[in-house]
């Protein structure tokens, strides 16, 4: 188990920053030869990344919700996040590939979605946690570090 920070922490990182946010939704659970592939695809290309220092990946997290798995991705870049997605050497382009096959067969057994987001400035903060997200795909300092308010962490200016 993670060893929590009772202190008030928040993520320290300057840079391009991209959140890729992709989901998986089992319209169809009776059709696991449908649906397990796609889930097993993941754990492949997270490796893939994982083990690259270069690729642009700098963590990620998991949660499974009712809609399905939900993978919350942080990235250096979109240039690196698209060069991955269309490498034909990486992991992604095969299963994507399979993917679309697979769905052609029982359109609507599974569904795939993503949303991508170029992070001009983000406001983070923890408090009895762990290091968790931003602040574990990057550093975590202690709050007053960035700023006791979170319109300091922001950037943004205090009204007066």
């Amino acid at each position: 188990m993670a060893d929590i920070i009772a202190s008030r922490m928040t993520h320290d990182y300057d840079g391009e920053l991209v959140v890729f946010l992709i989901g998986m939704r089992i319209n169809k659970p009776w059709r696991p030869d449908l649906w397990l592939p796609v889930f097993n695809g993941m754990p492949k290309m997270l490796a893939e990344l994982s083990k690259d220092k270069d690729s642009g990946l700098l963590g990620y997290r998991l949660t499974l919700g009712a809609g399905g798995p939900l993978l919350v991705q942080y990235w250096s870049s979109h240039e690196k996040l698209y060069a991955y997605a269309s490498d034909r050497d990486a992991a992604h382009r095969p299963a994507w590939a399979a993917f679309n096959r697979r769905v052609r067969k029982a359109p609507g057994a599974v569904g795939i979605w993503h949303e991508t987001y170029l992070v001009e400035r983000a406001e983070t903060i923890y408090s009895g946690m762990p290091v968790s997200g931003l602040a574990a795909a990057t550093s975590s300092v202690p709050v007053a570090r960035r700023g006791e308010t979170a319109a300091e962490r922001l950037g943004a200016r205090q009204a007066a």
